[in-house]
């Protein structure tokens, strides 16, 4: 049973017990009567589907009511898209064409590629095989960032993920002897920085040199979001394997695995579906590349940023889907030479959220919702209240870009998809105005 106190006003003390709430006047005597308890509220949450005969908003209901906010000068240069998934109908737009820097909302187009073309429950495998010589071993590197070197029973940053004490483990079950760790990054070709990066990009947290291995994400504060990223994530997980087996990690060094080289250990990351929804929700970076790569990997493209830019868009054009103006440099949306419609935002996810592309649906389910969760936990608490709990959106914040791409469901219960992009403005300028036009979309039905 919980008892709670609070004394406020001229003496007045409330006494919580068990739910029953009743209020003394602290200062009269101990004989004072007790007011009765209200009635009790009952809470009856439940989950349930949106009704599909909702009504659908009128258009021109809709730009009335959308016009104060999308008018705002902290949107700067602004365009967006909203459509009525149900039907595919474009409820309304301005210069939804005309692409803009997304930031990372470029990564709902690296997720729904991925769910175009691997299975929900891939995995990535991160192996250990002999070396050529005796006391050396390689690790081979097979995609996965998510790899931890958090002791066992500690929670790393990426719940599910792969250890490094589970492949020092199967290695010395097997009795082996090691004192050399070889680190085979082979899978990866090209520049491990994208064009449009910064120098300052790795120790300022954002993000990693996309490597096939890596402990937490390159991560050198390995529970911290936003920590330092490390310069050689692959090798530092080659030295995490050394420590862990009692090697020297001075001479852990790149290396290749031989043909046919006996296995020693194995450990598999968290299904796709796991790692899509940390990555949409964290917006991390590091893991859309490498869920990129997964993607270039299946498609037979090359495993670089070309080809893995190749393969995103090229897989969403096989879909129907209309690249037209999409200009990507990376799959995270960190660089600045990326260039995305809102046409092309809003019409994935009004795919995902409508009738025909069931495949992408879970994509829903992984975005921050607003007021709540993820990128979106400490928006929507003041002016844009309306919209908390309703709006369902992936961020994307830059240096003076922004962008939220997401759905919501309005006053009558219909689903309503929406891409809004802002450049030339601070987040402190276009968040709130962002959040204020999909706040709109939540409390107008419009008809």
């Amino acid at each position: 049973m919980k008892i709670l106190f609070g004394i406020w006003g001229a003496g007045f003390l409330a006494l919580v017990v068990g739910g029953a709430f009743a209020i003394y006047d602290v200062r009269a005597s101990a004989g004072a009567v007790v007011l009765p308890a209200p009635a009790p509220v009952i809470a009856t949450p439940a989950v349930a589907a949106v009704s599909p005969d909702a009504p659908t908003p009128d258009p021109t209901s809709l730009a009335a009511a959308l016009d104060p906010v999308v008018n705002n000068p902290g949107l700067g240069d602004f365009a967006g898209s909203i459509t009525d998934p149900t039907t595919g109908t474009v409820l309304w737009s301005k210069d939804a064409d005309r692409a803009l820097i997304p930031a990372s909302t470029t990564k709902i187009l690296t997720a729904a590629a991925a769910m175009l073309v691997l299975p929900s429950d891939h995995r990535i495998t991160t192996r250990v095989v002999e070396g050529s010589k005796p006391g050396e071993i390689v690790l081979i590197a097979g995609g996965d960032p998510t790899l931890s070197a958090m002791p066992p029973g500690q929670e790393s940053f990426y719940p599910g993920g792969p250890r490094i004490a589970d492949l020092a483990e199967q290695i010395r079950r097997s009795g082996a002897t090691v004192e050399t760790v070889l680190v085979d990054t082979s899978l990866y070709s090209g520049d491990p920085l994208a064009p449009g990066w910064f120098p300052q990009d790795v120790g300022d947290g954002y993000v990693a040199p996309i490597e096939p291995v890596m402990l937490d994400g390159g991560r050198l504060r390995p529970l911290e979001d936003e920590s330092p990223r490390s310069a050689t994530p692959a090798l530092d997980a080659g030295r995490a394997l050394a420590t862990a087996l009692g090697a020297d990690p001075a001479r852990v060094a790149p290396g290749s695995a031989s043909p046919g080289a006996a296995p020693m250990a194995s450990v598999q990351s968290a299904p796709l579906t796991v790692r899509l929804g940390q990555m949409l929700r964290r917006s991390d970076n590091v893991l859309a590349e490498t869920v990129g790569r997964e993607v270039a990997v299946a498609t037979g493209n090359e495993h670089s940023f070309e080809g893995t830019t190749k393969a995103v868009t090229g897989t969403l054009q096989q879909a129907g889907l209309d690249v037209t103006g999409v200009t990507l440099r990376d799959v995270s949306g960190l660089s600045v030479e990326n260039r995305i419609p809102a046409r092309t935002l809003d019409r994935v996810i009004s795919e995902a959220a409508g009738p025909n592309r069931t495949e992408l649906r879970p994509m829903l389910d992984y975005l921050p919702v607003a007021g709540a969760t993820g990128t979106l936990a400490d928006r929507y608490g003041t002016t844009t209240r309306a919209g908390a709990g309703w709006v369902r959106a992936k961020t994307g914040t830059l240096t003076e870009v922004n962008g939220l791409t997401g759905y919501v469901v309005d006053s009558d219960g219909r689903v309503l998809s929406f891409a809004l992009l802002s450049n030339g403005r601070s987040p402190s300028e276009a968040r709130p105005a962002l959040d204020a036009v999909a706040s709109v979309l939540r409390e107008c039905g419009c008809r």
